[in-house]
């Protein structure tokens, strides 16, 4: 069975003036359809460019990605548009919630772009918040409007879902609370979730954890035993 992700040989030089700076260095590695993927590594590694390429978000300076049957290396701006709202789940460290919406409506922004999306209210009760659908941001904790954004971006029902630093700005139980709930989707729905992390102790519950150091990889490690996050502590 072919890889859903596969990243070949791609470099990333970011040109400023007569400065050039290297953040990917010949990264290859593969990722299988239904794998939590766990990228792990020190501030300045490059996981944030992976997973910008990854998105559709940056383009790369040379190599290959390809996801599923799609090379989105060889994308251009309105393709990569495209591919980023219909097959790309996003979850950042920040929650990008519209304030003057309501849960539900912040959900529905996204849902009512897409033909192939799930019903906004059905993404909300996915992640527990059956009783906050007409709360505002501001009336939801760090946890609610973290989970509110990823009923977003599991309303859009992706192929892929990527995560940077997810609970970077929570306190260490609604960290774990967010990081079960990723991991139940995944096991739930047979969904690819890539988390990009700082903090290794999050591998325990990968499929298959990439480990970069200084734009490069470092590792690629398959692990058969993956913990549920109950059994994780950090």
């Amino acid at each position: 069975m072919s890889p859903f992700v596969k990243f070949e040989k791609v470099n990333k030089v970011y040109q400023s003036g007569d400065v050039s700076l290297s953040a990917l260095q010949d990264v290859s590695f593969d990722i299988e359809k239904e794998e939590i993927c766990v990228i792990v590594g020190q501030s300045g590694a490059g996981k944030t460019t992976l997973l910008n390429i990854l998105g559709g978000m940056d383009t790369l300076t040379s190599g290959r990605v390809i996801l599923g049957d799609k090379e989105i290396s060889t994308f251009n701006e309105h393709e990569l548009t495209a591919f980023r709202r219909e097959d790309i789940g996003f979850v950042f460290q920040f929650y990008n919630l519209i304030p003057n919406l309501t849960a539900l409506e912040n959900v529905e922004i996204v849902t009512q772009m897409l033909k192939d999306s799930l019903p906004a209210e059905q993404a909300l009760w996915s992640v527990g918040l059956e009783d906050r659908l007409h709360h505002f941001p501001a009336q939801l904790s760090g946890g609610e409007q973290q989970r509110v954004a990823i009923a977003r971006a599991l309303a859009k029902n992706p192929k892929l879902l990527l995560c940077d630093e997810p609970t970077g700005a929570l306190d260490y139980q609604t960290g774990r609370q967010i990081l079960k709930l990723l991991q139940d989707q995944s096991r739930k729905n047979g969904m690819l979730v890539a988390i990009v992390t700082h903090n290794s102790a999050l591998t325990a519950m990968a499929d298959r954890i990439i480990r970069m150091r200084s734009g490069t990889v470092v590792s690629v490690q398959k692990n058969d035993k993956a913990l549920p996050i109950e059994e994780i502590e950090w």
